[in-house]
């Protein structure tokens, strides 16, 4: 064993028994497996819990409507990803109106875009009957990341 003198019976004062286990090696791959866990559980849980929801009678079924309108650095309307032009902008509008209601948009707009041309857009979706809307922005964390909102 390690540590110890071949002859048993030689006892000599530079050489001892090691006597306890070193424990650090085993605490790093118990840390390890722990991140390791700690990150994949909730990706597993996701994907194996199945979830019914309970139906009720009385319930409208309705979900709020989307538009997803970008802005490119060309200054090109894009609606849930499919180039447009203004015009195209107002009559889905109107049609996703006519259907909910409730309809909003999320607008997204390049950092290069013309400021006029995003006020524009967003003067076409209020003149098209649109109330409801936001911007996309990405916000930079203290540490100098971006956090997409």
């Amino acid at each position: 064993m390690a540590g110890m003198n071949s002859d048993l019976n030689e006892d000599s004062e530079g050489s001892s028994a090691i006597t306890g286990i070193n424990i650090t090696p085993f605490v790093d791959v118990v840390l390890v497996l722990l991140v390791i866990f700690m990150i994949t559980a909730p990706a597993l849980v996701k994907e194996v819990m199945e979830i019914r929801l309970p139906k009720t009678s009385t319930g409208d079924g309705q979900v709020m409507q989307t538009l997803g309108v970008a802005i490119n650095k060309d200054g090109n309307i894009l609606l849930n990803g499919q180039i447009t032009d203004d015009e195209g902008l107002k009559a889905a509008v109107k049609t996703t109106l006519a259907q909910a209601q409730d309809a909003q948009a999320i607008i997204s707009a390049d950092t290069e875009v013309n400021y006029g041309r995003v006020v524009k857009v967003m003067d076409l979706l209020k003149s098209s009957g649109l109330e409801k809307f936001a911007v996309q922005i990405e916000r930079e964390s203290k540490d100098g990341d971006v956090i997409s909102e």
